[in-house]
């Protein structure tokens, strides 16, 4: 009877090593992955759902709270990032340099605007502020989610540069004596500044209409935890869930 040919140990014969050859696969999908993120489209590892980042932008008259609010945010939810504007304007009291803002002067503004590295800049009372490119664009193609407090003017143009990764919150005061009251309480500007901005409210609030969700600030504490809801909501939109049209066709072929 002839014999049986044995066939080559993968391992011994062929110098094939099936553990090396899954973990060359592995690394493979890892670079790809990486290399999407790179150019802001994700690339999903074949059973994972992903979810791309967005940028929550809230904004409202000076003093209707929208400052306190992000960082109430941000201290609360260890997974949302605060974005760091560029400003041209002084430190007020207690304001940190590269925690609430970047400082830097007028050429240097300039310069990042020429060269293309804010998403979007506008002038308020006098001063520049922008809201910085790179760090808000790696941040949304890794998953992570980025809050900021950026005025009608900026958020228009975020509209335009960053459509779909753009979730747009208004907040507004109970009445207009409740904001003054909160222009003088916070002390942080004289009065002449204080009546400019009261001044100037009217017209900021009347673009309320041009937001996806309006918060009126009745009381701190409701007011957060209702961004925070829209920031629960947007998370689970159907939309941001990369590959989770590829997930749910392995469920129905299951």
């Amino acid at each position: 009877m002839p014999r049986a040919k044995s066939l080559p140990h993968p391992e011994r014969d062929t110098g094939f090593d099936p553990g090396e050859q899954s973990k060359d696969a592995q690394r493979q999908i890892q670079r790809r992955i990486r290399q999407g993120m790179r150019r802001g489209r994700p690339e999903q590892a074949p059973s994972a759902i992903r979810r791309r980042g967005f940028l929550l932008v809230l904004s409202s008259p000076s003093g209707a709270g929208k400052t306190t609010i992000t960082h109430q945010l941000v201290e609360r939810d260890p997974s949302l990032t605060r974005s760091v504007s560029v400003t041209t304007r002084p430190a007020r009291p207690g304001e940190t340099g590269g925690a609430d803002y970047l400082f830097i002067d007028q050429a240097r503004f300039d310069a990042m605007v020429a060269a293309g590295e804010l998403l979007e800049h506008a002038t308020v009372f006098g001063h520049c502020y922008g809201t910085p490119r790179r760090p808000v664009e790696e941040a949304i193609a890794a998953g992570h989610d980025i809050v900021a407090d950026v005025d009608w003017q900026g958020t228009q143009q975020l509209a335009e540069s960053v459509p779909p990764d753009l979730v747009k919150v208004f907040i507004l005061p109970p009445d207009m004596a409740a904001l003054e009251a909160r222009l003088k309480t916070r002390a942080q500007d004289s009065a002449a500044i204080v009546a400019a901005r009261m001044a100037k409210s009217s017209e900021e609030m009347s673009h309320w209409s041009e937001y996806d969700y309006v918060v009126v600030n009745r009381e701190l504490e409701a007011s957060i935890a209702e961004v925070a809801a829209i920031v629960t909501a947007e998370r689970l939109r159907r939309t941001r869930q990369v590959g989770l049209a590829d997930f749910v066709n392995r469920l129905r072929s299951s």
